[in-house]
This record gives structure tokens, sequence and C-alpha cells, in this order.
């Protein structure tokens, strides 16, 4: 029995494939904001309890819907665990802007761990790439090009990650609730995908083959 060639060998998904399937695709993106909009709409025409009743109401709705459709719940429990969490500590406090503190916490500390792993020489989004894309190996790391790339590229995910949390830490400093609920949403996935879309781009235009010359 002959090997199959290795062109023949089942095609490795994209980096924007898999990260579309990390994220649970476009149904995926949908479903995680769903609940934070109806907290956002709820909060502003009702109370602090209805609004956190109908968003981990809707969560649980979208988590069952899932099952009942035999799909992947793992996306579904993930938004769920988030939006439980905030809505608990705004529950204990009273205070609804408390419904995205963990959002903030958690950005400030993605946006740190990003810098911390450009200052110790192991930028995080090289890393990334690696499990994502090339099936855990890291030749990126004896190459030069690729080294100072990988960095240039945390940096600027450290950079507008901290930028876009800073406007929402700063909303929740001055208790504007219903602005910060539709930044929230505003600078969620939007710049992420432009961040993804970016970055595929450099790495592509860095890795691509160089062009053939013609023999004289």
């Amino acid at each position: 029995m002959t090997r199959q060639p290795e062109d023949d060998e089942e095609r490795l998904p994209s980096f924007a494939e898999q990260m579309a399937d990390q994220l649970g695709g476009w149904r995926g993106l949908v479903e995680s904001s769903v609940p934070v909009v109806v907290f956002v709409f709820v909060n502003i025409i009702a109370e602090l309890n209805p609004a956190l009743i109908a968003s981990v109401g809707v969560a649980l709705a979208i988590a069952a819907l899932r099952l009942i459709q035999r799909r992947p719940v793992r996306h579904a429990v993930n938004g769920l665990f988030g939006v439980g969490i905030g809505a608990f500590i705004a529950w204990r406090t009273g205070d609804e802007k408390d419904f995205y503190l963990p959002g903030i916490l958690y950005g400030i500390g993605y946006g740190l761990a990003l810098l911390l792993s450009v200052a110790v020489r192991q930028p995080l989004v090289g890393w990334i790439w690696s499990v994502i894309v090339a099936r855990g190996k890291s030749e990126w790391r004896t190459d030069p090009k690729l080294i100072r790339l990988f960095s240039r590229l945390t940096i600027l995910w450290g950079v507008v990650w901290l930028a876009k949390v800073g406007v929402q830490a700063a909303l929740y400093l001055a208790d504007q609730d219903t602005a910060l609920g539709v930044a929230r949403l505003v600078l969620g996935y939007p710049p992420y995908l432009l961040l993804l879309a970016f970055t595929v781009w450099a790495v592509r235009r860095v890795t691509k083959p160089a062009p053939e010359t013609a023999p004289a």
C-alpha cells in the first residue's frame, strides 16, 4: 500500500478558520453578544434586577437551544459563565456598572500579559500562531524576521487591548452605565476582528515564498 503524498492529506484549516471555530463562528459571535445587548436595553427601560434576570435568562436559553439542536455548547457555556459572574457582582453591589467589571479586569490582565510577553522575548501572538496554525511547531523562534514581526504584532495587540479597556474603565469610574454598555459592544469584537485580519495579512506577507526568477 503506497503512502499518500503529503499534498493529498487533509487540508489544515487556515488561521482565520480555526480562530472562527474557537469563537464559535459568526453564530457564536452573535450569541455571545446577545446577553450584553439585552442587559443594556432592559437596564435603560427598567431597573437593575430585571436587566440581570433578562440577560442571564437569554444566556440560558441560548445554551438550551444549542443542546436541543445538538450543537457544541462550549461557547454558550463560556458566555453564560462570563455573564453569570458579572450579574452576580452587580446583584451583590446593587450597581449596574459592576456587570461589566469582570470584562474590564480581564481586558487589563490580557493587555498586560501581551506586553509582558514581549519584554521577556516570548511574544504571545507568536505562540498563539504556533498553537493554532503551525500544529505546535515553533520554528519562528529561529527566524529573526518572524521574531521581530510577532513582537511588533504582540505590542499592537496589547496597546489596542489596553486602549479599549481604558475607555471602558474611564466610563466605569465616571458612573456612565449606559455609555459603558455601548462601549462594551462597540469595542468588543470589531477591534478583535480587525487585529486578527491584520495579523493574518502581516504573517502571510512575511512568510510568502519569494517568486522564482526566470533563468537568463
